[in-house]
């Protein structure tokens, strides 16, 4: 009985969807599912119906793709979609956020596994940027993530707003069931919880839409031994102050094919194994390297 994670399947691409349809079954075997499984709700759906019947038990957390407003004229926004996506994986029997947070049995445990929805607040930038200025500061390289057209916050007047909030239930979540279990946690979100973490070679000034400060001392705040976060199209794993950080996106087809040509994987080894800790952990290719800001 084994704990895998994987991360931004954008099931849109027929790529991807053809490559999860594929995997082989995992009968005993636990999947987090850690955002950005697709961009609307019937391709969230459709991702479920091929998993589910492959696994013992799915948890799912959401990343920005599946907050989109999409279609844009009739879909749903802001809390309303969240909840409709809750809703969705509870009929498949997948657990959320808002679901009580499950103990890991397998091998490897037992862990407290705490699947959170926390957004991002343009908080990850460099200390000489003021927050209010950080979207133009990244469009200063041309940078602007889809967001800003498709993230809608309903009712809340900003994700700034939205984002407060959930840090604020994450944390009262995370204090109550700590208080109740002795066990280590799992903590898994879709965005990265450290800054220094934010880190895409190619675009480093994206990292404001990359999470928020509000979630830096959460790893030794409480007790996990593990974070598992996706969003950066980067897999990797990293060590710090004694926790494993692992990033386990997928990633778009032509992201994905290039990595399997250069490391030598198999569609299978996207699956990141988090429980047993693996013999082998992902590497991380960018260690020792500094980009411009």
């Amino acid at each position: 009985m084994k704990l895998y994670a994987i991360s931004d399947l954008h099931v849109g691409h027929k790529e991807n969807l053809i490559a999860i349809g594929e995997l082989p079954a995992h009968p005993e075997d636990w999947l987090i599912l850690c955002g950005d499984v697709g961009d609307r709700l019937d391709q969230l759906e459709l991702a479920l119906r091929l998993l589910v019947p492959k696994f013992a038990q799915l948890i799912w957390v959401p990343g920005n793709h599946e907050l989109w407003a999409l279609p844009r004229r009739t879909g749903l926004a802001g809390v309303a979609r969240y909840e409709a996506l809750v809703d969705l994986c509870r009929r498949y029997g997948v657990l959320t956020p808002e679901d009580p947070f499950p103990i890991w049995p397998g091998e490897g445990g037992p862990h407290l596994l705490a699947p959170l929805f926390v957004l991002y607040d343009y908080s990850f930038r460099p200390d000489h940027v003021p927050v209010e200025e950080s979207v133009a500061w990244a469009r200063e390289r041309d940078v602007l993530c889809t967001d800003e057209a498709l993230l809608h916050t309903d009712p809340y007047g900003s994700v700034v707003e939205w984002c407060a909030a959930r840090v604020r239930e994450s944390e009262k979540r995370l204090s109550r069931a700590l208080a109740q279990s002795p066990h280590p946690a799992v903590l898994i979100a879709h965005f990265p919880l450290r800054q220094e973490h934010a880190v895409l070679p190619l675009i480093p000034r994206f990292m404001v839409w990359c999470g928020t400060r509000l979630t830096e001392t959460w790893p030794s705040r409480f007790r996990a031994e593990i974070v598992v976060s996706g969003h950066l199209h980067i897999p990797c794993t990293r060590y710090l102050d004694g926790v494993r950080f692992e990033e386990v996106s997928l990633g778009y087809p032509d992201q994905w094919r290039t990595r399997e040509e250069r490391r030598g994987w198999r569609f299978t080894d996207h699956l990141r194994r988090i429980l047993p800790r693996p013999e082998e952990d992902a590497g991380d290719p960018l260690r020792g390297m500094s980009f411009p800001p």
